[in-house]
């Protein structure tokens, strides 16, 4: 265990964006871009030390609507592990059922990178999957551009955003979606443009149901990759209640995995 996981002090961490990549199943070029792989062996051995309760598997712009990857991923980590797929519209009632058995538990809509269905259609989305099965959607949204959908999303059942919003720009909009119940990813620290300390204790202060960590492993095109010391500053700006809210129950909440794996972390 590293001295950063060391001050941690055993917390446990659902974390709730991560990208599994496996060359054994399709990938798509997205603007010309292709990650390294980053299986899930690569995962758990980077996050060995971390008290992991869990996780949710996302889908990136360069997995497409592909399912086969994610469904091998999900059976290699187990059922305390979720998954975060891309669907088109059409999808058949049949194949929701088959992912949801399966462990996925929302859509994501990639407006910042393409890969998965339109923004047209997140409204009737996330209406039906909600209703059918209890999921939620995830949008991968720039905060600037939130204010053209916020009608949209006060209506919607359940939703999180990736990332903080990235953008000061918008920020306000995204605060007073925390306020109406949307959650947000405290992820991908290297990727926004403000200070995400001040950040987290605005949204946290907003909803203190709102924030969910993640490691955004592999942090694939971030400036600054994902660091341990990330973990801290959770810790560091919320204090140990609401870093427990943000770092895992608010995401088991959430995500409703078959199996709460924070349970044999604070049973002793």
């Amino acid at each position: 265990m590293s001295k950063v996981l060391k001050l941690a002090g055993g917390i446990p961490v659902f974390d709730s964006h991560f990208h599994i990549v496996d060359r054994r199943f399709p990938l798509v070029p997205n603007q010309g871009y292709l990650p390294d792989d980053f299986a899930c062996g690569d995962y758990l051995a980077r996050t060995d030390g971390m008290a992991l309760c869990g996780g949710a598997i996302v889908s990136g712009s360069f997995q497409a609507m592909d399912q086969s990857y994610l469904l091998d991923a999900l059976a290699t980590l187990g059922p305390a592990f979720v998954g975060v797929t891309q669907l088109p519209a059409t999808v058949s009632e049949a194949e929701l059922l088959r992912l949801d058995a399966a462990g996925v538990r929302a859509v994501r809509f990639n407006i910042k990178r393409g890969g998965s269905e339109g923004i047209e259609h997140l409204e009737e989305m996330a209406h039906r999957v909600h209703q059918m099965l209890r999921w939620h959607v995830e949008l991968y949204i720039d905060s600037r551009e939130l204010a053209g959908l916020e009608r949209t999303l006060l209506t919607l059942p359940a939703v999180s955003i990736d990332h903080l919003g990235l953008s000061k720009d918008g920020f306000k909009v995204l605060l007073k979606l925390v306020e109406h119940g949307v959650r947000v990813k405290a992820t991908g620290f290297g990727r926004v443009d403000f200070d995400v300390k001040g950040a987290l204790k605005e949204i946290a202060s907003a909803n203190p149901e709102a924030l969910m960590f993640g490691t955004d492993l592999p942090s694939t095109r971030a400036p600054r990759p994902y660091r341990d010391e990330d973990l801290l500053l959770v810790l560091d700006a919320l204090g140990e209640d609401l870093a427990r809210k943000a770092l895992y129950q608010n995401a088991l909440a959430f995500y409703r995995p078959a199996v709460d794996g924070s349970a044999a972390l604070t049973s002793h």
